[in-house]
């Protein structure tokens, strides 16, 4: 089937270059179809939808495109599907085209699936943990509430009218570090131990007048909080129950979800013992001191998800070959500390995307941006304890291709000096320019990455031109077809011309 065949038939734009291969890059890939209507069928069921007559018969790297274009539209709903097809779109062999249309989607769905209950856990973790601290410190839940980010829902506590001092301090400095996770560290027992200080406060003036009745108000602080722990406000029924009644009723409602933590095994050790004075201290700092090991075990578990995820970025950016800084990054953080990890995948990932693009036999030549020269583009000596505008003008972030193409190696390079410009194809004339959202603008600021022409380094073709190079040329850059008919695209030195090594960035 033809590029614009297929267009008109899945309702995608087919990536230029996809089914035939640039020049200098391997062959075309043979387009057969070899898998049965009910595989396919089976495939098509994972990504919810019903194949069309075209689609039958389309061969298996056509059809693979569908797929793939389904999983795309669905956002990140199915992304280890969208991954697992762009890999095997890139395969040559026709065997690994009928694995991933009779296999591979199914593989792919049960780790996108498993994710999104993961993920939905968490969720509901979350809520939990928000319910939790609102209801310890007095504030009503609401849906509205527990479905704010961390960050916001602390802001919400310290707007709240009946936040007390204590509460409203440790919000604060919570906010004040910008972390989330000591944001999340105040919702699951901040909030509680601050709201804590400041009943223990109105205790100790209670005392002064009244100790009999300060003593009361304890035991009525350590009921509430512990019904806080178990999502419970008690009522003043239950708060007049004797302790071993107490726990019973917490545990009596405990939804089933919730049966399978530390602190209602707590609760059950506890009401199982025949001695008051355990009842009495599960009360009091038993229910606390499980509750916390709970957070700490989820803490050790959301750290190891983030170190896989990590772990998945950094397979991933190894294996394009084209972002080794962002490699060398993720391995740094994960011989660091949790707290290291989880900073690269919050924050440092995205800084960890620049690269300096350096001619090949040139050092010390790199590509660079000048705005003062309308945004054009061209190679240059530039030193590691040079200017820093200039180190910026020779820095890129390899983003993802801004052509929303299949192909697999193609990458847009953002100017690190003038976010949202592009290294952009210009009538054959490379500069930079914004991404005005067209379709044309996308595949002209897409450039699909080679082995090097030389045998080493990287080469780049055009999205635009699959068989235009990204090429320097007398000090400039151009999208050049060796031995074209313009002098840029002269064939004397082509190959190291048009060949670039990927350098650390200049400017970090």
């Amino acid at each position: 089937m033809t590029a614009t065949a297929l267009a008109a038939v899945t309702g995608i734009a087919a990536p230029a270059g996809a089914f035939a291969a640039p020049s200098g890059a391997a062959g075309a890939v043979a387009e057969v179809t070899r898998t049965t209507p009910e595989q396919r069928v089976a495939a098509a069921s994972k990504l919810e939808f019903e194949l069309t007559p075209e689609q039958y018969v389309m061969s298996d790297r056509d059809f693979i495109l569908v797929l793939w274009s389904k999983a795309k539209d669905a956002g990140g709903e199915w992304e280890a599907i969208r991954l697992a097809a762009e890999e095997a779109f890139a395969s040559t062999s026709a065997d690994d085209h009928v694995r991933f249309i009779t296999d591979g989607v199914r593989e792919a769905f049960d780790i996108d699936a498993k994710r999104q209950q993961e993920e939905a856990a968490e969720d509901r973790k979350a809520r939990t943990l928000k319910s939790q601290a609102l209801i310890a410190i007095g504030i009503p839940t609401s849906p509205e509430l527990l479905g704010l980010s961390d960050e916001n829902f602390i802001r919400a506590v310290i707007r709240h009218q009946a936040t007390t001092p204590e509460v409203r301090k440790a919000a604060d400095q919570a906010l004040g570090e910008k972390d989330p996770a000591v944001w999340r560290e105040f919702i699951t027992n901040g909030a509680r131990e601050a709201h804590d200080r400041d009943t223990a406060n109105e205790r100790k003036e209670l005392e002064q007048k009244d100790r009999e009745k300060a003593q009361r108000q304890q035991e009525l602080d350590a009921r509430r909080n512990t019904g806080a722990l178990f999502g419970i406000v008690p009522s003043e029924a239950m708060l007049n129950l004797s302790d071993d009644n107490f726990i019973r009723e917490l545990i009596n409602r405990t939804p089933a979800e919730a049966q399978g933590t530390g602190l209602f095994a707590a609760a059950q050790k506890a009401l199982n013992s025949s001695n008051a004075a355990d009842w009495r201290t599960f009360i009091h700092t038993g229910a606390d001191q499980a509750f916390k090991r709970d957070a700490e075990i989820d803490a050790k578990k959301m750290a190891d998800e983030t170190r896989r995820k990590v772990l998945a970025i950094q397979a991933r950016a190894a294996k394009t070959g084209m972002r080794p800084n962002l490699v060398a990054a993720a391995e740094k953080a994960l011989q660091g500390t949790p707290e290291d990890v989880s900073l690269f995948f919050r924050e440092g990932q995205f800084r960890a995307l620049r690269q300096s693009l350096q001619a090949s036999g040139l050092s010390g030549w790199f590509i660079r941006q000048s705005s003062v020269d309308g945004g054009n583009t061209f190679i240059t000596p530039v030193g590691a304890k040079g200017k820093e505008a200039d180190r910026e003008d020779a820095t890129w972030i390899v983003q993802d291709a801004l052509a929303t193409a299949i192909q697999p190696g193609c990458f847009s390079f953002e100017s690190a000096r003038k976010p949202g410009f592009y290294l952009t194809l210009k009538d054959s004339r490379v500069r930079i320019a914004p991404d005005d959202g067209s379709a044309e603008a996308k595949k002209d600021a897409t450039w699909c990455v080679h082995k090097g022409l030389t045998g080493a380094g990287k080469s780049f073709t055009s999205m635009s031109n699959k068989d235009a190079y990204l090429r320097q040329y007398k000090g400039d850059l151009y999208a050049a077809v060796k031995g074209g008919k313009r002098g840029f695209e002269a064939a004397k030195d082509f190959e190291q011309d048009a060949t670039w090594n990927l350098s650390t960035p200049l400017a970090g």
